[in-house]
């Protein structure tokens, strides 16, 4: 029996626990897997930040064995960003999250909601950012995302992050000067997570409007008129075809998550503090206003590529007329040319002396009359 114990011992991996990072730094030790994925772990008590800084398993008992004699505790706040699976593994089984929301957070690209699992709820809510460019081409990048996905419990708030934007440094700073705001719990920081991204939801909703405004310019400028219009046509509609995907990314961001913010705001959760409640109610009235914008940005693209492809086929209209009057123009002397150039050896005028200026005469009489004719109607 001592050597089957021996032989399981060496088989079986070593578990590593978390180990303790430096103030200020990340936490380079999780169960049994390094763990650079976490940022920050942090323990608040009546809104305020203690000053250890333990690991993420421990901060969580130190949380519920420190319950005030009123029955309130403090909450931790554990921020993530890009974890692996194996990272990720052992956070979940200390807070006891759902293994499905443990999934959909692992694994980025997720749809804005709203989930419920037992006395948690899970949140995901995609971070936008505007992205200047100096010179706007058909494949410049306008819009990027990101995602923060949160699990809230009552004395837990977990943020994993994705993707480069919607840092909560921050915003955690931000909070921490508010100990008030901070003591109603782990939905104050959802609260404040949510209030961020929509806020930047507006600040994005306005450079694009400035990016469809400049294009609305462009393709209904004078100088864009029937000479120019066929050679930028294909430029501009890939301007514009390129915002239109990137205002269905933003839509993508914003729609689905009205539902979830009206949830937040209108029903009674045990997780969520009262008074917090309340200021969701803001939030879900900025992403509304949001949405409309979004909403009219896709149809005010659709008429200025309608605009754009009218001007396109106006112009090559224009050339066809110009080329077709001057194919006509041409015909005269080329289909006397050929009548003459048939070298037969009795034909009209062939031998008389004054015959080769008539005829020049004629052709230049003809062409003229069809030129000024073409003019007069537009053609030319």
């Amino acid at each position: 029996m001592s050597m089957i114990r021996d032989l399981r011992a060496a088989v079986r991996p070593a578990r590593r626990p978390f180990r303790r990072g430096a103030a200020g730094g990340p936490y380079p030790g999780s169960p049994g897997t390094p763990s650079s994925a976490v940022v920050d772990c942090a323990v608040y008590r009546d809104g305020r930040r203690s000053p250890e800084r333990p690991a993420p398993d421990e901060a969580l008992a130190a949380v519920r064995e420190g319950m005030r004699p009123n029955g309130s505790r403090g909450f931790v706040w554990i921020g993530l960003h890009e974890p692996t699976e194996e990272e990720f593994a052992g956070i979940a089984r200390a807070f006891g999250l759902h293994p499905l929301a443990v999934e959909d957070a692992v694994h980025a690209h997720q749809r804005p909601k709203l989930e419920r699992y037992d006395d948690s709820l899970f949140t995901v809510i995609k971070t936008i950012h505007y992205r200047a460019h100096a010179e706007r081409t058909a494949g410049s990048q306008v819009v990027e995302t990101g995602e923060v996905m949160c699990f809230t419990g009552a004395d837990y708030i977990i943020t994993v992050r994705h993707g480069a934007q919607g840092s909560l440094r921050a915003l955690r700073h931000r909070l921490e000067d508010d100990p008030e705001l901070l003591a109603k719990g782990p939905s104050s920081v959802l609260h404040a997570i949510a209030d961020q991204a929509v806020d930047g939801y507006l600040a994005v909703a306005d450079a694009v409007q400035d990016e469809i405004d400049d294009v609305e310019i462009d393709v209904f400028s004078p100088q864009s008129g029937a000479g120019r219009a066929g050679q930028r046509a294909g430029g501009e509609a890939g301007r514009i075809y390129q915002l239109k995907r990137e205002v269905l990314g933003f839509k993508r961001a914003v729609s689905p998550l009205l539902r979830p913010m009206q949830q937040l705001s209108e029903r009674p959760m045990r997780v969520i503090d009262p008074d917090i409640q309340t200021y969701f109610r803001d939030v879900a009235d900025h992403l509304a206003r949001v949405n409309e914008q979004v909403l009219a940005f896709d149809d005010l693209l659709n008429s200025i590529l309608q605009a754009n492809l009218a001007q396109a086929t106006v112009a090559q209209n224009e050339d066809m007329r110009k080329i077709t009057s001057w194919a006509a123009i041409f015909a005269v002397p080329t289909m006397i040319a050929g009548v003459y150039g048939m070298n037969f050896d009795h034909m009209p005028e062939t031998e008389w002396e004054y015959g080769y200026p008539v005829v020049m005469l004629l052709i230049v009489a003809f062409c003229f009359a069809m030129h000024r004719g073409f003019k007069r109607n537009g053609w030319l």
